[in-house]
């Protein structure tokens, strides 16, 4: 079976350019073009009805762009060498949104809006008035965040003209480019991976940048003469410059501005191809070799190939259908550990492409959009309903997934997300074969507001004596100006055994302008309120939270941008409605105009515990009443920084003891623009009356980008906390776009012993994946 697996991955592989994996660096390959050409294209002369300007503003600042249509496909060479660019005025003036909220950007950029019959096209001439070893380009992988802490150029299409929903791309100096999507201006789906490609260069002066986007890598409606919404951006890390095609208000400074996609200009005059039903397959094979020291018996350097699939089929230009089968993950990263000084169980975020593909329908409860991160606790407070992680993962160990299917999309003003899964049994965590189901829909109301319902079933019941579980519920956001939400949610659970009080409710008000803000919120989740499909880290209580913030930006005071005073109150009741957490929080944070930042928190807190709980090292916290103050302060270097990072400290009280901890953490050094080292360090000592322990957590993870295809990663880290001692090391080469060669080692220790840590499991993987679109 193995050696079926090895001939499969060496055929794969062969239907690709025969170069080595590992001895040669390849070249970005180009985007597979219909009816490509290597001449220089020639324009179609210019329609009646098209205006003599590239780009028209009205009185508000808000730009309406020409495309530009090619008789023949644009050489993607990053070189701006055709004729398009000289017989054609480029577009720009771009506005900057901070520092000089409003005004011109310091630099110039002049920008192409092109297609033809097959692509999308973006060139740009970037002038920069510094010299190339000023500017910040020191990262090379695809899709990482700090991409966005380069300096780059960005384009956000609103192919549905919706003003809700849209698809980003950008690329830095270096080429390296990065993509994601949003839906209903929600979070940003940073794992939607299409297919398309971007070239740059340089000239006496600034940097050079051709992207070519194919149409079938997008969804819109096919037609002639169609209008999308359109932003580009700009960023010039060196001065914290962020720069956009339309003004936007200063509480978007920063990447976040690309998500705004009711901010967006507009595109005109683009003659989209018939929607054609797309149709994708991407086979894989891959051959495992394991060691596991928990199962009975233990398994050792056991020899595993199988094979397995995805496909992606177009039902209409905006709904899509997934397919997969004996679904594998072997290439996703481990989860980094965490260090947990509470009573309640940690949040991990889902790292699997599957499920991160259209996510955003799947969000309940949280939509709209906000300036994210403000109101202190409400996300760890707050329910997930749908917790993808509950599928194919369960106490530390992956389930086998045998099929799924999905449909995400949109049939009108309705959003549409379908999801069955059928996962097998695992023997370790004595998880048995079980189907999931989801339903999601969601309704377009007013200008950029919501409503929708969800539905979610298990075929097998976590609860000891339930078959099966239940879930579902509605939910509303509603978008009112720039910068105010209102939103709220009610859902219901159905368990056996676990009846009445078995809903939860919220409601919710955000106000986030960029010199003032509020947040208030109410939640409601009771005793027997079971979601076994999302995330609950505590249940049968009543919390109101209310958040005041004021962010004034003074001028030339000594390099600050903008200061920042919050006040947080939290008060949370049990089911009972005694008292059992409030928690008072002041914070004052100073941003420079380097983006360093300087932050001071106090917080007063109060918990009433009904049973005692062991924190660490085996100390214990018994039932009772605490009241306990702690500071924290921390001083965060630019993330555009060669060094990088957030230096913290805490001192104050903890439960009935003290508590002391440092932290270097989010760190990232640049040692070569190819080689980065991103170290964390956390350590805490705890005094407690039964007991004293110290806490450390070590992480490292090391990357080396060959091109902005290929990379070697290497994750290594330490957790005093379950003495656990684990490495995962990946090789990533994207061959050919859409297609993946991937080598990975991972392994788990523990250090409860002497010597060398001893093995718990491991395993190293080859797997090849091919990408066909027909």
């Amino acid at each position: 079976m193995f050696r079926s697996a090895v001939r499969a991955a060496l055929t794969l592989l062969l239907l690709a350019p025969s170069v080595s994996a590992f001895a040669q660096v390849p070249q970005v390959p180009e985007v597979p073009v219909e009816g490509a050409s290597d001449h220089t294209p020639v324009l179609d002369g210019p329609p009646a009805p098209v205006p003599p300007a590239t780009i028209n503003r009205d009185d508000e600042g808000d730009a309406t762009v020409r495309a530009i249509k090619l008789r023949t496909p644009l050489v993607v060479d990053g070189r701006l060498d055709e004729d398009v660019y000289t017989s054609n005025p480029p577009f720009g003036d771009l506005i900057q949104v901070v520092p000089a909220t409003g005004k011109p950007a310091t630099e110039r950029t002049d920008l192409w809006l092109m297609f033809d019959d097959n692509n999308i096209y973006l060139g740009a001439r970037v002038h920069d008035s510094a010299p190339p070893e000023q500017w910040i380009a020191n990262e090379y992988r695809r899709d990482t965040n700090q991409l966005r802490q380069n300096d780059h150029i960005a384009i956000g299409l609103d192919t549905f003209y919706d003003r809700r929903s849209g698809f980003m791309f950008y690329a830095t100096p270096l080429g390296a480019f990065s993509d994601y999507s949003t839906i209903d201006e929600g979070q940003p789906n940073t794992d939607w991976n299409p297919v398309w490609n971007v070239r740059t260069g340089r000239f006496d002066g600034g940097w050079t940048m051709e992207m070519i986007i194919p149409f079938k890598s997008l969804r819109f409606r096919g037609g002639q003469n169609q209008t999308w919404g359109l932003q580009v951006r700009r960023s010039i890390r060196r001065k914290n410059e962020w720069a956009y095609l339309t003004p936007l208000p200063a509480s978007m400074g920063g990447p976040q501005g690309l998500n705004r996609v009711s901010l967006y200009g507009t595109a005109v005059g683009i003659d989209a191809p018939p929607a054609g039903r797309t149709f994708e397959i991407k086979p894989y094979t891959f051959g495992r070799l394991t060691t596991d020291r928990l199962r009975v018996p233990p398994v050792s350097n056991d020899i595993d190939a199988q094979i397995g699939g995805d496909v992606k089929y177009g039902i209409t230009a905006n709904l899509t259908a997934d397919f997969t089968y004996n679904t594998d993950f072997a290439q996703v990263e481990v989860d980094e550990q965490q260090l947990n000084l509470t009573r309640f169980t940690l949040f991990f975020p889902e790292k699997r492409d599957f499920f991160l593909e259209g996510r955003g329908i799947f969000d309940f409860g949280r939509g709209g959009a906000s300036a994210g991160g403000f109101g202190g606790g409400l996300q760890s407070s707050t329910p997930f309903f749908f917790y993808s992680r509950r599928i194919g993962l369960n106490r530390g160990r992956v389930v086998p997934i045998r099929a799924g299917a999905r449909v995400t999309g949109k049939v009108g003003k309705y959003g549409v997300g379908l999801v069955n899964i059928q996962a097998g049994d695992e023997e370790v965590s004595a998880t048995p074969s079980t189907n999931f189901s989801v339903v999601r829909v969601k309704r377009d109301i007013l200008k950029k507001s919501t409503i929708g319902m969800m539905f979610n079933a298990r075929s097998n019941s976590n609860t000891p004596g339930a078959s099966r579980n239940l879930a579902y519920g509605v939910d509303a956001a509603f978008g009112f100006y720039e910068n105010l939400t209102i939103g709220g949610y009610w859902a219901k659970t159905e368990t056996e055994g676990l009846k009445g009080d078995d809903d939860s409710y919220q409601g919710r008000f955000d106000y986030f302008a960029d010199r003032y803000g509020a947040r208030f919120e109410y939640l409601k989740v009771g005793d027997n309120f079971n979601p076994e499909m999302g995330f609950l880290q505590r249940d049968n209580f009543r919390r109101s939270f209310a958040s005041l913030r004021f962010s004034p930006r003074p001028k030339d005071f000594f390099g600050v941008r903008k200061f920042t005073w919050q006040a947080d109150v939290e008060h949370l009741e049990n089911g009972g409605g005694a008292l059992e957490t409030r928690v008072h929080t002041g914070r004052f944070t100073t941003e420079f105009n380097r983006s360093d930042t300087f932050n001071v928190e106090a917080t007063r807190d109060y918990e009433m515990i009904t049973r005692s709980f062991q924190v660490a090292g085996g100390a214990t916290v018994p039932a009772g009443s605490y009241s306990f103050d702690d500071v924290q302060v921390s001083y965060t270097f630019g993330a555009q920084r060669r060094i990088a990072g957030t230096l913290g400290t805490q001192i104050g009280d903890f439960w009935n003891g003290t508590i002391r901890s440092v932290s270097y953490t989010a760190a990232r050094i640049a040692v070569l623009k190819q080689f980065s080292i991103e170290p964390t360090i956390q350590r805490s000592r705890v005094e407690l009356p039964t007991g004293n322990f110290t806490t450390v957590l070590l992480r490292t993870r090391t990357d080396y980008a060959f091109s902005p295809r290929m990379f070697v990663s290497a994750l290594v880290q330490y957790n005093s906390a379950d003495r656990s001692f684990s490495s995962n090391v990946r090789y990533r080469w994207e061959y050919k776009l859409g297609s993946e060669l991937f080598v990975v080692y991972t392994d788990d220790r523990d250090t409860l012993g002497r010597g060398y840590p001893t093995l718990r499991n491991r395993a190293f993987v080859i797997k090849v994946t091919r990408f066909f679109r027909v």
